[in-house]
Parts: C-alpha cells; sequence; structure tokens
C-alpha cells in the first residue's frame, strides 16, 4: 500500500500572465511556482517581465554567494517589506548592507544565543501549561506562536519599557496576512509612491507599531541603567560598524528591531506548527522523538545544554524546513548579463529562488514529498537545502531559531501526544512566510 504523502502545495500547471501571476500571488504566492520546477533545475518565462526559476544548487550557490552583489533583492521585496521595516538589514543593500551587518554581528555571536537558553526554555514550560489546562481540539500554529512570541518580546525586550506585546503582535498579524499581499502593482515593479489600495487601510497599523517602537528606544536610552538591561535591544544600542565606527541612527534601530522582533518568531512558529503536525502525522516517528526527549530530559524542560543529544528532534526539525520553509520564494534581480545552466540571463531579468521547489525537487531528493527525518542522518548538499538562506546574506538568526525550535519541540514531546483530526489538514499558503491556513489543529493529551 502506497504510504501516504503530508500535505503540498498545488502549484501551477501552466503559465501565468502577468495578470494571473499577481492575482494568483496575492492569494498563495507558492501557486505561481510551476510544477516542472520540481524535475528541472530551471524554468524560465515572462509574466510582465523575464523572469527564471533556479532549482540548481551550483547556480544558487552562483548567485547567493559567488555573485551575490549581481543579484540584489528584487524590487518586488522592497516593496512588500520596506513599509514596515524600512532600509533595515533584511532590504538594504551593498555598503548600506555591510555595514548593518558588521554592526549587529556580535548580537548574534554564540555565546550570546546560548545565554537565551533561560527564555527558551521558560516559553517552553509555559507552552506545556497552557496545553494541560487546553480541552478539546488545539490550534497548535496559534499556540506557537504565543510561545515564540513571548521569547522574542523577551530576548529584544526584556525590561518592558513601555512596550505594548500586544498591540505590537496584533499588529504584525494584520502586517503578514493583509499588508504583504503582493499587488499587481508589485509585480508590475511600479514605483512605491504608486498607492497600492491593499495597504492604504493598514498604513494606521503600522504607524502605531513604529511609534510603539520609537517610545520604547527612546524609553531605554533614557535609562540610567542601561546595562543592566542585556538584551537585543541594549545590544543594538551599542552596535557600531568595528570599521567605520558607524552607529545606527533611532529610525535605523527601530526598523531592525522591527525585523528582528517580526522574522524572530514568525520563522519558528511556523517550523515548531509545522513540525507538529508532521508527528502527528507519523505516530511512530513521534513516539521516537518522544522516547528520545524523555530519556534526555525526565521531567526537565529542555535547556541549551540538551540540544547535541537531541538528534532526533533535530531532524525533525530540520525536515519540517524542508517540506514547508518559512521563507519559501525568494526574489533577486539580476543586475549585469550572466548565464545561470547554461541559459542566457538579461540584466533586468527576475531569478527566482523558490525553495519550496528546490527542498522537493526530484533531481536532488529521494521520494521529495515523504516525511523522513532520517534523510538528515547525512548532511545534504548545502546548496540543496536553503531554509536560512546561504552565502553573506544567510539570515543573522539562523542558529537562534534552530536552538529554540529544538527547545520546545523536545519538551512537548516528551510530555504530550499530538493525533491528527480527520479532514483538518492544513493548508500551505504563502503571503510573506509559508503558513498553515486554517491552523495546525490537532488532539493533545498527556502522556
Amino acid at each position: 500500500m502506497k504510504q501516504r504523502e503530508p500535505v503540498k502545495a498545488r502549484l501551477n500547471k501552466k503559465p501565468l500572465g502577468i495578470v494571473k501571476t499577481a492575482m494568483t500571488a496575492r492569494r498563495n504566492v507558492l501557486e505561481i511556482i510551476p510544477e516542472l520546477a520540481l524535475y528541472q533545475p530551471i524554468v524560465s518565462g515572462k509574466a510582465g517581465s523575464r523572469f527564471h526559476m533556479i532549482m540548481d544548487p551550483e547556480s544558487l550557490r552562483h548567485v547567493l554567494k559567488d555573485r551575490v552583489e549581481d543579484y540584489p533583492k528584487s524590487l518586488t521585496t522592497k516593496l512588500v517589506l520596506k513599509p514596515a521595516i524600512g532600509n533595515s538589514l533584511f532590504v538594504a543593500e551593498g555598503a548600506q548592507w555591510l555595514w548593518q551587518r558588521r554592526a549587529v554581528a556580535p548580537a548574534f555571536a554564540h555565546r550570546h544565543m546560548q545565554a537565551l537558553g533561560p527564555v527558551m526554555s521558560a516559553a517552553a514550560r509555559a507552552s506545556c501549561r497552557r496545553l494541560s489546562e487546553a480541552s478539546g481540539p488545539v490550534d497548535i500554529f496559534a499556540e506557537t506562536v504565543a510561545a515564540t512570541f513571548e521569547v522574542i518580546s523577551d530576548v529584544t525586550l526584556s525590561g518592558g519599557d513601555s512596550f505594548d506585546r500586544d498591540t505590537v503582535h496584533r499588529n504584525i498579524e494584520v502586517y503578514i496576512s493583509e499588508t504583504a499581499k503582493v499587488s499587481l502593482l508589485d509585480v508590475m515593479a511600479a514605483p512605491a509612491w504608486v498607492p497600492r489600495l491593499g495597504r492604504l487601510f493598514s498604513g494606521r497599523k503600522l504607524a502605531e507599531m513604529k511609534r510603539i517602537a520609537d517610545q520604547t528606544i527612546a524609553a531605554r536610552a533614557a535609562r540610567a541603567d542601561r546595562e543592566k538591561v542585556p538584551d537585543l535591544l541594549e545590544l543594538l544600542l551599542d552596535a557600531e560598524d568595528p570599521e567605520t565606527g558607524r552607529a545606527m541612527t533611532r529610525a535605523e534601530l527601530r526598523d531592525n528591531l522591527l525585523t528582528f522582533i517580526v522574522a524572530g518568531h514568525e520563522t519558528t512558529a511556523l517550523t515548531l506548527a509545522w513540525a507538529l503536525y508532521l508527528c502527528a502525522f507519523d505516530p511512530e516517528e513521534q513516539d521516537r522523538a518522544a522516547d528520545e526527549a524523555a530519556s534526555v530530559l525526565g521531567d526537565r524542560i529542555a535547556t541549551v545544554e540538551d540540544l547535541p543529544r537531541l538528534t532526533l528532534t533535530t531532524r525533525i526539525v530540520n525536515e519540517a524546513l524542508r517540506l514547508y520553509p518559512p521563507a519559501a520564494l525568494l526574489l533577486r534581480t539580476a543586475r549585469v548579463p550572466d548565464r545561470l545552466c547554461g541559459r542566457e540571463v538579461r540584466a533586468g531579468d527576475q531569478v527566482m529562488l523558490p525553495i519550496y521547489a528546490l527542498h522537493r525537487n526530484r533531481q536532488l531528493w529521494d521520494q521529495p514529498d515523504m516525511f523522513a527525518p532520517s534523510r538528515f542522518e547525512t548532511t545534504p548538499d548545502r546548496f540543496a537545502f536553503l531554509p536560512f538562506g546561504a552565502g553573506p546574506r544567510i539570515c543573522i538568526g539562523a542558529s537562534f531559531a534552530m536552538q529554540e525550535a529544538v527547545i520546545i519541540l523536545a519538551t512537548l514531546l516528551a510530555r504530550f501526544r499530538f493525533s491528527s483530526i480527520a479532514d483538518k489538514d492544513p493548508q500551505p499558503r504563502m503571503i510573506l512566510t509559508l503558513r498553515p491556513h486554517g491552523g495546525v489543529w490537532l488532539n493533545v493529551e498527556r502522556r
């Protein structure tokens, strides 16, 4: 009997024109990826402008590492993200990106990530408490969002400092679910000053989020005992480029702070929700991971020190990132003529990196649509597995996200059994990130 596959996105079977591309992307960005991308190293076409989708590891190395300056982030990406996070590290290019990266890198040093372990363990404990008190089916995605937002808000702003967490959280949800939707004007690369109707009504929410961040930064900067609050905001206030001595302006600091708050909880929440869905989908694999967690932890909450022994849990996290990468499609624009997979690339062509299709490409993975954590017993090709990108612009918080995901997942699996609900599979839908549309509804019971 053929083994059942976890849910997957519906990819398109025929070329889309510019209007259909915009309409489809607004509903679910994944659906603009042609099914052919699962079988080929490159797919080219035209939807307003010429595009090339790349699923070839060597070409991805070329774009993301060897010639990264020739492939800046696309105008569409900037139009979607800049209203919320300005010209922060995630969006900036060239020298503007480089000095910011050098300035913030010390904040993400290994010793700082390990020091954040207790915050992650505390969030895992709180999640256990909430799940113990729940009755009936639980939307696991809502739970993982609550847990990871608790972590990121404590990590970035441990001292409080007038930070209205609930309001910021609500506004982030509005931004991701509505404001970040691609419009036809984005696809046509219309300038930013041309109004996007879908974003006009959410501008107040974004302004409120920025106002709260500005107030928080000002309150912290005015504190006489700043050094007693060793969190990310404090590290950013002190951050400067070691080569030029340049420090962030208040606006740059705010934009980067909001970037870390948005990305810092969204990525891990999604990874955990999809991982728990997959564990419920495969009860035998779940039981093996629960046995591992119980043998390592006993009755304890997981800590950073436990990570080296939680090998199966780590493989499950990696497999969730492979099947449902949070950043499932990256967009670049070619600055100069080039060749990828032997194909001509002209200056101005859109170069798409469909990570979702890369991670399921038949030329790179055995049974790519199956949930098989054992595939990570060996290390895959570096540029065939890109949940956090690669090269100089690899996600600066990748180790933070992995550490948090393993700590929380191991803690939950050691204490609870998660089971699926008939006809309640989540649907992979990408707006800004690859989210489980409809939530991840699971039955939860104590072990």
